[in-house]
């Protein structure tokens, strides 16, 4: 088996007759969604879609995820490939992170996150990004456009009592995290990002597809409460009051951190990461 990867655009050639190269296996993830700004959502994982027939690419593990069908019949042909990057965090009170970049294979899109919120519900994406500044309203938007298997999931609540938190963004394989009130400190939890997708197509375990942690806040006059996780796969963390968010992982499309409440609010929401395209067949 041969295995090709793809961490920024480029062409898969096939020069040889169809035969042994009639039909491809894939993992294909978007760029992450950006986290948001003040007490803020987590942006949601770039969508996560794959294949896996081991007549086609051998036996390995494959994510729950996998598709049972290849991708082909492929003749001589160049095949476009597109990675997309991650989007921008948030960078004015209450902002909205970015969403992240498509990415692309043949006949496979997989959508770009949602960005984290700061002030409303998650930007619906391959996974949404998580809600912000207090919006505890139905988070909806993940695997948007909707595919089967499902490529993403929602995003996660915000909370509005005590001083509000931001929910995390969605993962490949898990809705991200409502913030919790009251949480285990003096204020709220903000929610913690979905988790993503495992897959071996390269040989060795690895996770893709994180969603980012939502921003934490202090009640009145108390210390910080906690900020939410980054989702297995890439999510990066959200933060605290005054402190930094944690970017999304390159080239897995995990989520960015939103940020917590300060004053000034002089920290902007973590970017996503980018994505990654994955292609695996039999050669003799």
């Amino acid at each position: 088996f041969k295995v090709h990867t793809f961490t920024g655009p480029g062409t898969f050639c096939i020069s040889a007759g169809a035969g042994s190269l009639a039909r491809l296996d894939y993992v294909v993830v978007a760029g992450g969604g950006g986290g948001g700004k003040q007490i803020a959502g987590g942006g949601g994982a770039g969508g996560y879609r794959e294949s896996h027939c081991a007549t086609v690419s051998g036996p390995y593990t494959a994510s729950p995820l996998a598709s049972t069908t290849p991708l082909g019949p492929f003749g001589i042909s160049t095949i476009p490939v597109t990675v997309g990057g991650g989007g921008v965090g948030g960078t004015t009170p209450g902002g909205t992170g970015s969403s992240g970049v498509n990415s692309s294979f043949s006949t496979i899109t997989s959508a770009g996150g949602g960005g984290g919120e700061g002030d409303g519900v998650g930007v619906a994406g391959g996974s949404a990004g998580g809600n912000g500044l207090r919006n505890e309203s139905a988070n909806t938007g993940g695997n948007t456009p909707p595919v089967s298997p499902p490529q993403g999931n929602n995003g996660g609540l915000a909370v509005n009592n005590p001083g509000g938190a931001g929910g995390g963004g969605g993962g490949a394989t898990a809705v991200g995290g409502n913030a919790i009130s009251p949480g285990s400190g003096p204020g709220c939890n903000a929610g913690n990002g979905g988790a993503g997708a495992t897959s071996s197509i390269t040989g060795s375990p690895v996770a893709r597809g994180g969603g980012g942690g939502g921003g934490g806040r202090a009640s009145a006059g108390a210390a910080s409460t906690p900020a939410g996780t980054g989702g297995t796969g890439g999510g990066g963390a959200g933060s605290q009051p005054s402190a930094a968010a944690t970017a999304g992982t390159a080239n897995t499309g995990g989520g960015g951190g939103g940020t917590g409440y300060e004053p000034g609010c002089a920290t902007c929401g973590a970017a996503g990461g980018s994505g990654i395209v994955i292609i695996r067949y039999r050669f003799q």
